[in-house]
């Protein structure tokens, strides 16, 4: 068994130094162990060092292992906000550090971390950093236990962190569940213009939808082809994905009108999105025909020269 007092009084880890020194014995520690004496080791550090860079240091050691015994020194690194701050440096040093633990914890995938993550996620007097990676956690760890919170979230009318609703929406478009659906689908209809602090919260609702992959649902499906009209240009390239994602009978039908759309990448990508769906003839059909642009018949032609080009490869690798 590990003396781990004494591995701290050999590696002058068991009294406050300098960073770079602490840092330089974290380095010697990684080359002296390995394994399991390695992650026992770096556990312990997590516990007794308080100097937040020497602390990610050994979280990114320990990131590599992901084994199940770091999650309780990485949740009590999350949950620590009164760390002594004696500088602005100190500070963004602490809170990078939490955030760096709230990653850590998300690989881990461990649902025994979704309560804390939640009561950071749920401070509005937290940094927002951390509720952020807080929230992207939730969404890889994918308990069903926070869709409700998190729909909370992305649904509150005083919540003051648009980036906040932005990350909650990302999360339920990973965990998947269809009880997202609808709160979901009502932000789809709200806040409406184009370029306001909203469009990136609506694309990332969109995005969500998608994941969730219910777009052969009528109900997502028709939110969704409303977004097609949308002022934002990239909400409209986003509704076009999520559509395509889906591969809704109708998502070819109802693409097509944004061929002509007056945004180049809009048209460009409903392209893609057909080709996609559809095969070869929508790039035959806008070389053809003159109500479209020359911008759009050259990105046909260069679909086309790439699919050529593909194909050639396939001919001569089955020879």
């Amino acid at each position: 068994m590990l003396n781990l007092a004494e591995i701290m009084v050999n590696y002058g880890l068991a009294e406050v130094i300098n960073t770079d020194a602490a840092l330089a014995a974290v380095e010697k520690i990684e080359k002296d162990y390995s394994g399991q004496e390695l992650i026992e080791i770096c556990n312990h550090i997590l516990q007794i060092v308080n100097n937040p860079v020497v602390l990610m240091k050994v979280i990114v050691i320990t990131d590599k292992f992901r084994d199940k015994s770091t999650l309780s020194p990485l949740l009590d690194i999350l949950l620590m906000n009164n760390m002594p701050q004696t500088s602005q440096e100190d500070k963004d040093n602490y809170i990078n550090v939490r955030v760096l633990s709230a990653k850590a914890i998300a690989n881990l995938k461990d649902t025994s971390a979704v309560t804390a993550l939640l009561y950071c996620l749920n401070n509005k007097e937290e940094n927002y950093r951390i509720r952020l990676a807080c929230a992207d956690a939730l969404g890889k760890i994918g308990d069903k236990y926070a869709v409700a919170p998190l729909i909370a979230v992305v649904t509150d009318q005083n919540e003051r962190s648009v980036y906040v609703k932005e990350s909650a929406a990302s999360a339920l478009g990973l965990i998947g569940d269809v009880s997202a659906i609808e709160p979901l689908v009502s932000i789809l209809d709200a806040n409406k213009g184009i370029l306001n602090k909203f469009t990136f919260l609506k694309e990332r609702v969109i995005e969500a939808l998608g994941k969730i992959k219910l777009t052969n649902n009528d109900f997502v499906f028709n939110a969704l082809r409303k977004s097609l009209v949308d002022e934002s240009a990239q909400i409209r390239i986003c509704a076009i994905e999520a559509i395509m994602n889906g591969e809704h009978p109708r998502a070819v039908e109802v693409i097509k009108p944004l061929l002509l759309d007056k945004d180049e990448e809009v048209a460009k990508n409903a392209l893609i999105a057909i080709y996609n769906l559809d095969g070869k003839d929508i790039l035959d059909e806008v070389i053809s025909s003159s109500a479209y642009n020359e911008n759009l018949k050259n990105e046909a032609r260069n679909i086309i020269e790439e699919y050529e080009n593909e194909e050639e490869y396939d001919v001569r690798k089955r020879q």
